[in-house]
Order: structure tokens, then C-alpha cells, then sequence
């Protein structure tokens, strides 16, 4: 086969499918889930649905990544880490919000909602799951989607301890850990990202 570049062209469009499926459903149930949480009163509702923004942007900026320089991608994934840390951050506060001032959760919306959404991010794990050893922005991408389910089933379980104990404080403790949980991503995606600007440094001979 001559050296035309197919093979990295179709590899760029595969990339490009996924991360547009990837970015349609995290959007969709950014907008769903924060409506839940809101009505739920639930601090691991919003988290998770916060995470689910975080992620529609890595997809976003992702998307404008593919076809070009490794430099490039490097670049993608160092904003929606930075991204993902403002969020992770953010949950935070409004999680130490709700702890001072109060809320009262319902827990079979928690756990409605957390089911739908860990039945999206499996369905997102399984559409990035060939990627998921490609390059730094599919890395992230698979790093982003592998967090979530993890969130999801925590909130799930949220509502059950909520449900069985009649005391909002497994919601907020579990908010706690989906912000954990995202900012270990954003912490991640930092340090892939600043490895790739590493190894690219070192191949055109330049100092680090």
C-alpha cells in the first residue's frame, strides 16, 4: 500500500464518530440529570450531572483534536483536564453549601436518575472502549467515561442509604467522592497530557 495516509484519515473519522456519540449523550444527560438534581435536591445528582458537562466538554474539545499535531492534542486534553478541575472544585463547595445550610434529598429520584445514567455511561464505555489505548485525548476520553460509571453507581447507592436511613448525609457524602473522583480524572488527564508535551519536546531535541 503506498503511503497516501488512508489508514490515518479513517482512523481520524472513527475517532471523530465516536467522540460526536460520545459528546451527544453527555450533553443530553448533562441537561436531564442537573433537572433531577435540582428536583431531588440532590448534591450526588448534580455532581454526577456536573461530571457529565465536564465530560461533554473533553468530548468537545476532543472532537477539534482529531487529524491534527500531537502537540495539538496534548493541548486538548490539558483543557478539559483544567476543565474537569474547576468542576471537581466547584461540587465542593456547594456540597460544603448544602452541609452548612441543609437539604432533604428523595432518594427514588437519585436512584431513577443514577440508573439511567450509569445505563448512558456503559453505553459510552462500550461505543470509546477500541480507543481507550489510542492517543492522549482518547485516553482521556476513556479516563472520563470509566470515572462515571463509578459515580453512578455511587449515587445509586445514595439513594438507597438515603431511602433506608432517612438522613440526607449519604448524599452529600457521596457527592463528596464524585468530586473526588473527578478531580483524580482532571489530576490524570494533567499529567498524560504533560507526558505527551514531554516526549514531544524530547523527540525535536528540545530542553524540559
Amino acid at each position: 500500500m503506498s503511503s497516501c495516509g488512508c489508514e490515518i484519515e479513517i482512523k481520524d473519522q472513527e475517532q471523530k464518530a465516536v467522540l460526536y456519540w460520545l459528546l451527544g449523550i453527555n450533553a443530553v444527560m448533562f441537561i436531564i440529570e442537573m433537572s433531577v438534581g435540582l428536583l431531588a435536591d440532590s448534591t450526588a445528582l448534580i455532581a454526577d450531572s456536573l461530571d457529565m458537562l465536564a465530560d461533554a466538554v473533553v468530548y468537545g474539545v476532543g472532537i477539534y483534536a482529531v487529524g491534527k499535531t500531537i502537540v495539538h492534542k496534548a493541548n486538548a486534553a490539558k483543557i478539559s483536564g483544567c476543565f474537569q478541575l474547576a468542576l471537581g472544585l466547584f461540587i465542593l463547595v456547594d456540597i460544603a453549601r448544602r452541609a452548612t445550610f441543609g437539604s432533604e434529598p428523595e432518594s427514588m429520584l437519585m436512584m431513577g436518575m443514577g440508573g439511567v445514567a450509569l445505563i448512558a455511561n456503559v453505553i459510552c464505555l462500550a461505543i470509546i472502549r477500541k480507543q481507550k489505548n489510542g492517543e492522549v485525548h482518547m485516553r482521556a476520553s476513556w479516563i472520563f467515561s470509566a470515572n462515571d460509571v463509578i459515580a453512578n453507581i455511587g449515587v445509586i447507592l445514595a439513594g438507597a442509604m438515603v431511602y433506608l436511613f432517612d438522613t440526607r448525609w449519604p448524599d452529600l457524602v457521596i457527592g463528596f467522592i464524585v468530586s473526588i473522583v473527578v478531580l483524580r480524572g482532571a489530576v490524570l488527564i494533567l499529567k498524560d497530557a504533560r507526558q505527551e508535551f514531554r516526549e514531544n519536546s524530547s523527540t525535536n531535541g528540545e530542553i524540559v
